[in-house]
């Protein structure tokens, strides 16, 4: 005779083979490739970048326990974002998720809004790139030549970002990119390789004698702290790529995905603490906006600079490609012209494109490609305003912080919060239609225990769905909070 857990185990089995019935026919027409690690990496490549950089003068604005808490805060906020943006996932079909196809279904006339925070967070993170390479390309040549200095435009940072602008260039217009296979790994590599640099100097102790005074539990003062916030909250952007994730990964179930986010983000954490609090016991208060830039000239630090830069010129195109695409569909753009076919020549370009090599994942037809003259003149307007932004601007902590301050936010906070928060609503046709399923496959679990399940769960989506509203509503806080901070304190910054 069957025990009451075998029953219990049977029913339960029974239950989830039926939803996954269900839910495999309506993913027939699409099944991802990728394997959980891959997405894992992908996500973190998007994710840990050249806000690392920036992490120890943060660190020296707010302290080391004040810093610690924003940077662990942040990055919880994004994983939320991160983990709305998979819960809005599937109430579309597998494979079709993007913001656009979530605006068509909420908010139609909103894909202009994603749009332009996606140019306008991507244009700010390729001017960012170019900054980098202006700070460290001087570094490089003095650790090859020691006479570089007898060569004054061989160290002078608006040379290189000239002439490693001429590079990318040609690399800018070319329509298709999908170099991000080969570019993970290296990515990665190369900021494992700054964090060995970084803790290797700080338990070397070789910096002690110009480091200045640290803070534990004071701060610089609240306009200090607020410039340098933004930074902690770009360096976590990756959702402009989570729902190519989503759409990509083999195992798309709930528990998967979300383990994709806690890792990604866990480590990312992580690296930026770390990062943070070795590289600020370095140099102290005197730490600078580039912490690889502050080392003296050695084999190791160049090849740390040189890797960086490698890395960031050819990632300067990638941010070209979907700012371009964007631009173009935010000019197309008109009031209630997405009430129409979903394929309409003027919608905004379908973002599901594979990120991982192998998938069998094709991009959705698309019949919005930009004319040969429109894909000039858009792609030149952006290498040429990106040329001048890196060509005035020379602290690379203040373009992050303007970036994070409106594009990064608004991707990361706002859109995934006012999405989540339109589509699950209780009389939401879209949501109706997905919990139907969900109370067929519970109604006989839920007859055996009084309900108590259902109405647990009906309590945990009252729950999210109210917190996805605050999180829309801390996304704005935080633009206009940032916004106005770099706008009326500008040049306040310093130790």
């Amino acid at each position: 005779m069957s025990s009451y857990s075998a029953i219990g185990s049977g029913s339960a089995h029974s239950s989830d083979s039926g939803r996954g019935r269900r839910r495999k026919a309506k993913d027939s027409n699409f099944a991802g490739q990728a394997s959980w690690f891959s997405s894992n990496v992908n996500l973190l490549n998007t994710i840990v970048g050249a806000g690392t950089l920036a992490m120890p003068l943060a660190m020296s604005h707010m302290g080391i326990l004040l810093g610690t808490f924003v940077i662990v805060w942040s990055g919880m906020t994004a994983a939320f974002g991160l983990y709305l943006q998979s819960r809005c996932a599937r109430y579309l079909d597998r494979g079709s998720s993007s913001f656009f196809a979530l605006s068509q279904m909420t908010y139609p006339n909103a894909a202009v809004i994603f749009d332009a925070a996606i140019a306008i967070k991507c244009f700010g993170v390729g001017v960012s790139y170019l900054i980098i390479i202006g700070d460290l390309m001087p570094g490089v040549v003095r650790g090859f030549n020691e006479a570089a200095d007898n060569i004054p435009f061989m160290v002078d940072r608006h040379f290189w970002v000239t002439v490693f602008m001429l590079v990318v260039i040609p690399l800018s217009f070319l329509r298709r990119l999908d170099s991000l296979k080969y570019t993970s790994i290296i990515a990665l590599t190369s900021i494992s390789y700054l964090v060995v640099l970084v803790v290797f100097h700080f338990f070397k102790g070789d910096t002690m004698a110009d480091r200045g005074v640290i803070r534990v539990l004071q701060w610089a003062g609240p306009v200090q702290t607020l410039q340098s916030f933004p930074v902690i909250v770009f360096a976590y952007t990756c959702h402009q790529n989570m729902f190519s994730i989503i759409n990509e990964i083999s195992d798309n179930s709930p528990r998967h995905i979300t383990s994709v986010i806690f890792a990604s983000i866990g480590s990312a954490a992580s690296v930026y603490v770390l990062v943070a609090i070795t590289g600020y016991l370095s140099f102290g208060n005197n730490v600078a906006g580039n912490i690889v830039g502050m080392y003296i000239p050695s084999i190791a630090s160049t090849i740390a600079k040189a890797a960086i830069v490698v890395l960031v010129m050819f990632s300067y195109p990638l941010q070209v490609h979907p700012c371009r695409a964007s631009i173009d569909a935010v000019l197309k753009w008109r009031p209630n012209s997405f009430k129409g076919s979903r394929n309409s020549p003027n919608s905004s370009p379908a973002r599901t494109a594979p990120l991982l090599a192998g998938s069998s994942a094709q991009p959705p037809a698309r019949n919005d490609q930009i004319g040969e003259l429109r894909f000039a003149l858009i792609t030149t307007t952006i290498v040429i305003l990106s040329y001048t932004a890196a060509m005035t601007v020379s602290s690379l902590d203040k373009v992050l912080a303007y970036v994070g301050s409106t594009g990064s936010t608004s991707i990361s906070f706002i859109l995934p919060g006012l999405f989540y928060y339109k589509i699950s609503a209780p009389d939401s046709i879209h949501h109706q239609r997905l919990t139907k399923e969900d109370d067929d496959d519970q109604s006989g679990s839920d007859e055996e225990d009084g309900g108590q399940r259902g109405g647990a769960t009906q309590w945990r989506k009252t729950i999210l769905r109210k917190l996805s509203l605050a999180l829309a509503i801390y996304g704005i806080f935080v633009m206009v909070l940032c916004l106005g901070t770099n706008v009326f304190f500008a040049g306040g910054g310093g130790h």
